[in-house]
């Protein structure tokens, strides 16, 4: 299809200086094909050599092949040492690699690496790395680069580029600014659409977003059996490998039945017949693995309330439709909780690439309640806007055609304003406006 992920983009042409970069995201996202791509770019600069260049792909070192890489990378290297050259580092699925932090850490504040350029890529967000501790405070380098990035399935936007190039994409707007007079004046241009947005949007809904998922199914009609067991393998190495094959299925299809009210672990490891301790670190897996990601609940002041129930979404279609492929009898996803979650992921990486960290932090999304115990399934967030912070626009999933008007009384009592995410009705006469969910998502980005 020719996509080709930008995420690391500026890299290719920005200066070289004592730089670290971290790419994070699921496996089987194009993180290695990012760095190869960065790779070829940087072997066309006249003022890099490729010896300058040092990949390695780290899945089944040690640390102790980690540290042996830095002094070996060097030395085999060594005719590249001019005066002011620099190597620069690109360390595939470096995470893999038990204290991974301390080793980087240790080569940057003790040896020449302290003024390389460092590229790394991990699949997993292990909490006892400190990745923060060791990566991100103190030297940060010189050179202004976004330090943390996530490369995650293609968004809706970029699946229309894909494979949908005829449909118009409106302009991406921040999340504070959903109803404003020129998001309005763009809705109205493309109401015609409507239904185009709605067809595309539920085969965005059934391939999901990896890339070769996406190429699958434009060539053949339909995701194969065995990209879907290499995700499956994926997941079972990282999430489930303490479990029997067919757990990873049953927790999975658990998930999706739950994806639209917070999650009860307790009651999830008594469906599963799981001890809680079990079904808590599967999850916690889940979401330190980039498949899924946390929505908390929030309060009226926009903090999270302490103790309460957390929503949990998946974060890409496609790990929604493993279940039943994988195991026989296991129910296909509903298309309004895929809506909701592809929503859900859409408005998590806007905020995110807003605000560096948030996504890890677990702080991109929350969801608020009525005084009658009713929710709202996105409500306002603070986020950094030109001149300050604003408020990110409260956001209701339906996935109908009518009737959206009793939800948008919910969240109108609530909030004031808002949008409810619809099927294919468009209505913005309101202060609580109706938006088809595909054409959300491409506001969002």
């Amino acid at each position: 299809m020719g996509f080709r992920s930008t995420v690391l983009a500026d890299l290719a042409v920005a200066p070289l200086g004592d730089s670290l970069v971290l790419l994070t995201g699921p496996r089987r996202v194009g993180k290695s094909v990012a760095l190869a791509d960065l790779a070829a770019e940087l072997c066309g600069r006249d003022d890099i050599s490729a010896l300058q260049i040092v990949f390695v792909p780290c899945d089944g070192m040690s640390a102790r092949d980690l540290r042996r890489t830095f002094t070996i990378g060097r030395e085999l290297t060594r005719s590249a040492n001019t005066t002011g050259s620099r190597r620069i580092w690109l360390l595939d699925e470096i995470s893999a690699i038990d204290g991974w932090t301390s080793i980087v850490k240790a080569a940057r504040d003790g040896t020449e690496v302290g003024d390389d350029t460092l590229v790394l890529t991990g699949s997993r967000w292990r909490s006892g790395e400190d990745v923060e501790g060791n990566l991100l405070a103190g030297r940060a380098g010189t050179t202004n680069l976004r330090r943390v990035r996530h490369l995650l399935p293609m968004s809706f936007r970029s699946f229309l580029t894909s494979v949908r190039p005829e449909l118009t994409l409106p302009s991406t707007c921040h999340p504070s600014d959903l109803q404003s007079s020129e998001v309005r004046r763009g809705l109205e241009v493309l109401r015609f659409d409507v239904d185009a947005y709605d067809l595309a949007w539920q085969t965005y809904l059934t391939c999901g977003g990896f890339p070769r998922a996406v190429a699958e199914h434009h060539t053949d009609g339909a995701v194969s059996d065995g990209y879907l067991r290499d995700l499956a393998a994926w997941l079972r190495g990282d999430v489930n490998l303490d479990g029997p094959p067919e757990s990873l299925a049953l927790l999975l299809d658990a998930l999706c039945t739950r994806v639209a009210s917070p999650l009860n672990v307790s009651k999830l490891a008594e469906s599963l017949g799981w001890t809680r301790s079990v079904t808590e670190g599967r999850v916690n897996r889940l979401v330190a693995s980039f498949a899924a990601l946390w929505c908390r609940q929030h309060g009226s002041d926009l903090r999270v309330v302490a103790g309460a129930q957390s929503k949990l979404y998946l974060v890409d279609p496609l790990l929604a439709w493993l279940p039943g492929r994988l195991r026989a009898g296991l129910a296909v996803p509903d298309m309004t909780r895929l809506t909701e979650q592809a929503l859900a992921v859409a408005l998590a990486r806007r905020i995110d690439e807003l605000d560096e960290g948030r996504w890890i932090a677990g702080d991109t999304l929350g969801y608020v309640r009525t005084g009658s115990g009713a929710k709202v399934d996105f409500g306002p967030l603070h986020v950094p806007a030109d001149g300050g912070v604003r408020r990110t626009v409260p956001i209701e999933s339906k996935w109908v055609d009518g009737g959206w008007r009793g939800e948008s009384r919910v969240i109108e009592g609530k909030c004031g304003e808002g949008i409810v995410a619809t099927k294919s009705v468009l209505d913005v006469d309101r202060d609580v406006w109706a938006v088809p969910a595909p054409l959300l998502a491409l506001l969002l980005g």
